[in-house]
């Protein structure tokens, strides 16, 4: 009896202490791992943190300044996450840090938002030639030039870099919204983008909106391509070339700022809007045909000069081109030794191309060309001797 009593306890003290074995190795953490414990109590430069199964840890100085919201505002009897730095202190204490786990949530909410696409409130820091520097909660990201929302983005005549940087510091200090487009912890990456969440805004109401409607708004921008027209919180491009029939230089010449215009919608690619103008005016070259004739001698003013020759105005609506081999009789290699910008002439009406919105204008006379493609007449042969007369 007195053997089985002994092998009873030897074989129960052996299963405890394997039990206590797996215990104590579950719960002695190492250094790096994070660990959850209850707040015991917080002063201004140090929480005690009770880990449980364990002992007392303590984050205290750098350590408490992290990256997560979570750990700014602590009371005693919160669960909290930290990471361990020391096993023990010089109190004995195990040497927490709230740094590293708050970095790690901190980036384990924005990988969360860019899943989502929820939009964050971001505030401008910094300002370079490529975007704006920006804090994301806690973390530092970029918020590139391209991935501005209209509002935003400089247009900037000729793109000219050091105009651009002066526009994007002028939002140093402001607040934005935007869309997490990347968030990788390891390369310390965080990309946002204020274009993507406008471009939803804009996919959700141009819904109602389709190739050929007419609108109507505000003239927001002007560049040398082209005018920006806002209308029911979306924004199109009228290009250059969809301002007015007539060429001009430069959209500034018809449009500014401010300018309430109509357009039609001339396409649409994704949240892009294109608009034209001149579609909702008659094409005056639909009549040019009962103003001008081929052959006909116009007054025209020399509206630009190009190697390769004059761009004439003969009415406000249509221009004509005059080629710098109908300048002159005799070859010349410069327009501008035959006339300048701004000079009125007399110019012959040589070719019309409504369809193509195209007039060929001369400065040759009908005279000079009849002389010049004339065929020489041919001598008349004598009679030969002993025939009769004609």
């Amino acid at each position: 009896m007195a053997t089985k009593g002994k092998g009873t306890k030897v074989q129960a003290e052996s299963e405890f202490q394997k039990l206590l074995g797996e215990v104590g190795t579950a719960s002695i953490p190492k250094s790096g791992d994070v660990v959850k414990g209850i707040v015991l109590t917080v002063a201004k430069n140090e929480i005690r943190v009770d880990i449980p199964g364990y002992k007392t840890g303590v984050v205290r100085g750098p350590e408490l300044f992290n990256e997560s919201a979570e750990f700014g505002h602590l009371d005693a009897g919160q669960e909290v996450e930290a990471t361990v730095i020391d096993l023990e202190n010089e109190n004995g204490d195990i040497e927490l840090s709230f740094r590293f786990a708050g970095h790690r949530k901190a980036w384990d909410t924005m990988r969360a938002l860019k899943n989502s696409g929820e939009p964050i409130p971001v505030m401008i820091i910094e300002a370079n030639k490529g975007g704006l520097m920006v804090r994301a909660g806690n973390i530092l990201g970029f918020l590139p030039v391209s991935q501005l929302s209209p509002e935003h983005y400089p247009r900037v005549a000729g793109g000219e870099k050091q105009k651009i940087l002066e526009k994007l510091k002028t939002f140093v200090g402001k607040t934005m919204t935007a869309k997490v487009l990347d968030a990788s912890e390891r390369d310390e990456k965080l990309i946002l983008s204020e274009k993507a969440l406008w471009e939803e805004e804009q996919k959700n109401v141009l819904a109602k909106y389709a190739v050929g409607n007419n609108v109507e708004g505000d003239v927001t921008a002007v560049t040398d391509f082209g005018a920006f027209v806002k209308f029911d919180s979306l924004e199109g491009l009228v290009h250059i070339s969809e301002i007015a029939w007539q060429r001009i230089d430069h959209p500034r010449d018809l449009v500014k700022i401010g300018d309430h215009v109509k357009a039609e919608i001339i396409g649409i690619q994704g949240a892009k809007i294109f608009l034209s103008m001149k579609k909702l005016t008659d094409d005056p070259w639909k009549r040019v045909a009962a103003n001008y004739n081929v052959g006909s001698m116009v007054e025209g003013k020399i509206l630009k000069a190009n190697p390769f020759g004059f761009f004439v105005e003969l009415d406000p609506e249509i221009h004509g081109l005059a080629h710098i081999s109908e300048l002159s009789n005799t070859p010349i290699k410069d327009p501008l030794e035959v006339a300048k910008v701004g000079d009125t002439l007399q110019w012959r009406i040589i070719s019309i191309e409504p369809d193509n919105h195209r007039l060929g204008l001369s400065l040759k006379t009908p005279s000079e060309d009849t002389e010049e493609k004339k065929p020489e007449p041919e001598a008349e042969a004598a009679p030969a001797e002993g025939a009769p007369a004609a």
